[in-house]
């Protein structure tokens, strides 16, 4: 065995709820750089911003952040952490931390099993619902990610409170919740391309007994639900990331920016970054499924049922 022993009875909600948080921040902390490398990907050519001589290009996952080290420091790899950790406390926290608890709500009282149509049904409502709650952290989250990714690179704020506090000034508080309904399509999509991938492989090994109930199969499960998730999620978070970082006024609506992207760069537009984004995902899942496994395992262990 691998890992702490699976415990004899469940986590309550409240281990899963902190230990989802947790084990998302200890994901961003791992794999933010690709995520940045990622968000400069996907806004590289948008029509806003000038294609000059000076611009500055990005090639590949190595090249971007290579280039991004060398012109604008190391530090900027990790532009946006404080609203990236923000993010990931109260977004996961109820996207994964919940999902178990509003799985079994789905699944028939008496039902031997949980069906995929609940696991889906599950994946969708939490995956939402984390959105409609952590949306501006994502916002302000983007907003330093893509900084420098202009041809003049300037910085739009100076602090993280700053961005919240200028973002509302400027552009109103809907402008917090700029994207929130391609980021819920594309959290839905991610959820269920996430969760009930990693539920379904999981159980699978175990079921077949492949495999224990241990790291190695919390990795090899992990690392399937990055890869779903990556290719069926991919266009929709191309669109999120341009319209969340749009000025006001450069798009009427998220549609419009789906338009204007596939107009300038065809199909293989919303798979712009696709390689960050499935190291990034596939990393990001494998870490952080691995902490949430042995975290409510922890949890159990120093808070024991009555």
């Amino acid at each position: 065995m691998v890992g702490l022993k699976p415990p004899e009875v469940p986590p309550p909600a409240a281990a899963k709820f902190l230990s989802a948080g947790t084990a998302a921040c200890i994901a961003d902390l791992c794999t933010f750089p690709l995520d940045t490398a990622k968000v400069r990907l996907q806004l590289q050519g948008e029509a806003r911003i000038p294609r000059t001589a000076g611009a500055v290009e990005y090639r590949g996952v190595l090249g971007t952040l290579s280039t991004m080290v060398r012109t604008e420091g190391p530090r900027s790899l990790y532009s946006g952490l404080a609203a990236g950790l923000q993010r990931q406390m109260s977004f996961a926290s109820i996207r994964i931390g919940l999902y178990d608890s509003v799985k079994q709500l789905y699944t028939p009282k008496g039902a031997e099993s949980t069906g995929l149509a609940a696991r889906l049904l599950a994946g969708c409502t939490t995956g939402a619902v984390a959105v409609a709650c952590a949306q501006p952290t994502d916002v302000v989250k983007v907003r330093f990610q893509a900084s420098g990714a202009s041809a003049e690179g300037a910085r739009r704020y100076s602090s993280t409170v700053d961005a919240y506090r200028t973002i509302a000034r400027e552009e109103g508080v809907r402008g917090l919740w700029r994207g929130t309904l391609p980021n819920i399509a594309r959290n839905a999509v991610i959820n269920c391309g996430e969760l009930v991938t990693y539920d379904l492989i999981k159980d699978l090994l175990l079921r077949e007994q492949l495999m224990t109930d241990s790291v190695p199969c919390h990795f090899v499960a992990a690392f399937g639900a990055g890869f779903c998730a990556t290719v069926v999620a991919s266009p929709v978070d191309v669109v999120k990331t341009r319209y969340m970082n749009a000025g006001p006024g450069q798009y009427r609506n998220a549609l419009s920016c789906l338009l204007a992207l596939l107009t300038q760069d065809g199909v293989a537009g919303f798979y712009k970054g696709f390689m960050p984004s499935f190291l990034r995902l596939g990393s990001w899942n494998v870490v952080m499924f691995i902490s949430y496994e042995q975290l409510q395992r922890a949890a159990v262990l120093a808070w024991p049922a009555p």
